[in-house]
């Protein structure tokens, strides 16, 4: 290191977390609360707060939440300030084939649940996420502050508190844990610095996202149509009582996207609502289109010794599923589940023997989700006469067997494998 690097005194933590996101606030939330001493490190400059979160217009990127992810933010005091700031469950889910008649309905009352789950603006969650642990008495926050780089530890720790690797921030200030936690996103600096790899494979799709006001009410139904192989879902918002407002999440290619993007807000609303058919009526464009690029990726490895990768950092979904925050937050529940049992036990909660449990109970998991998002995109994207054929009577035979759909929806809501405690 140089001289830049040395005038200060190096911080230690118990834990760091590079990421103020919202899977990484999450796993800050749950080892902070479990009584650890975490650093939180955010490239951005300032956190965003409760009154802050919400403006009369929807934000356009929104999630929808399981309900083993609300069971998650409700156990750390999150899902009560969401609620007061805006949130829309919704009961049922309509999938059709806008190429041929196949068509499925899924309803809570047929998987067994109260909610399927609940749309959320991402700001929203964010904001009462960092509500929770930004003045936490076990929390030091580092806002403003990219990562410069980590250095690895070398030789032997006198004590478990001195173990682990440094990171040294963009103002030169150094931070060492046992554990250091990537949960910096897709692009992760923090993985980079690690040299840990990820396969990529780019969807040749482009996310279009807006917000949209509906002339008939969403009934509390999450719409989504395959329109020639490309996804498109209308989820329900509910802004002042008003059930007509939808997000809109369109994947489609990237030259369709840039049209898309291009357009009037009156002629997208008119393409937007011509697409489902007019099933809600008249589409009216609140905002313009964003795009974002698809592409899925999967970390090789989510861990190595003092470091772990969550959320994007270790995957990046196709939106088709709307799991990518959900599998995020799973990863956070149960990285610290692991390690608390670890530290509770006054084991070596940074090495390998313990974080190698978190990466068999994810790495399985979220490798299916993935496959299964490309598997659909194969599926419906294909213009073969016969697999079309094929799809739509899958989808139609599939809607008269409610307990092949009654098992479907229940993986669907997070109810999958062993659920941390925090989940349950």
């Amino acid at each position: 290191m140089g001289s830049s690097t040395t005038k200060r005194p190096v911080e230690r933590f118990e834990a760091i977390i590079v990421g103020g996101g919202m899977v990484g606030t999450t796993l800050c939330a749950l080892l902070a609360q479990a009584g650890m001493q975490v650093a939180l490190v955010e490239a951005q400059s300032a956190p965003l707060r409760l009154d802050g979160a919400v403006s009369q217009l929807p934000a356009p990127r929104v999630s929808a939440l399981t309900p083993v992810s609300q069971r998650l933010l409700t156990q750390l005091g999150v899902w009560t300030d969401m609620q007061q700031l805006r949130v829309t469950p919704y009961r049922g889910m309509q999938v059709w084939d806008a190429e041929g008649s196949g068509e499925i309905a899924f309803s809570a009352d047929e998987a067994g649940v109260a909610v399927l789950g609940h749309i959320v603006e991402n700001s929203v969650t964010q904001a009462a996420l960092n509500r929770q642990v930004i003045d936490h008495p076990q929390v030091t926050a580092f806002f403003g502050q990219p990562i410069k780089a980590l250095q690895r530890a070398t030789g032997r720790a006198t004590s478990r508190a001195d173990s682990g690797d440094w990171l040294i921030l963009e103002d030169g200030r150094q931070l060492q844990a046992p554990l250091i936690v990537a949960a910096d996103g897709a692009h992760s600096a923090l993985r980079e610095m690690a040299g840990m790899e990820v396969s990529h494979d780019d969807m040749q799709q482009d996310a279009v996202v807006t917000t949209v006001r509906c002339d008939k009410p969403h009934g509390g139904i999450a719409r989504q149509a395959f329109i020639d192989g490309r996804p498109l879902a209308f989820l329900p918002l509910t802004v002042d009582g008003d059930k007509r407002y939808c997000s809109i999440v369109w994947s489609t290619t990237p030259a369709h996207a840039a049209q898309l993007c291009e357009l009037s807000r009156d002629a997208l609303g008119d393409v937007l609502g011509e697409a489902i058919n007019d099933r809600l009526g008249k589409v009216v464009a609140c905002d313009k289109a964003y795009r974002f690029s698809l592409v899925q990726r999967h970390a090789r490895h989510y861990v190595q010794p003092h470091v772990a990768l969550v959320g994007d950092a270790a995957h990046s979904i196709h939106p088709l599923a709307g799991q990518g925050v959900n599998l995020g937050l799973m990863d956070a529940a149960v990285l610290a589940e692991e390690v608390l049992l670890a530290w509770r036990r006054g084991a070596p909660w940074g090495e390998m023997n313990t974080l190698k449990r978190y990466e068999r109970r994810r790495r399985l998991d979220n490798s299916a989700m993935l496959g299964l998002m490309k598997g659909f995109k194969v599926l419906f994207g294909s213009h073969d006469p016969a697999l079309t054929l094929a799809r739509n009577l899958g989808m139609s035979g599939m809607n008269q067997m409610v307990p092949l759909k009654r098992i479907l929806m229940r993986q669907a809501t997070g109810e999958r494998g062993r659920l941390p405690l925090s989940c349950r």
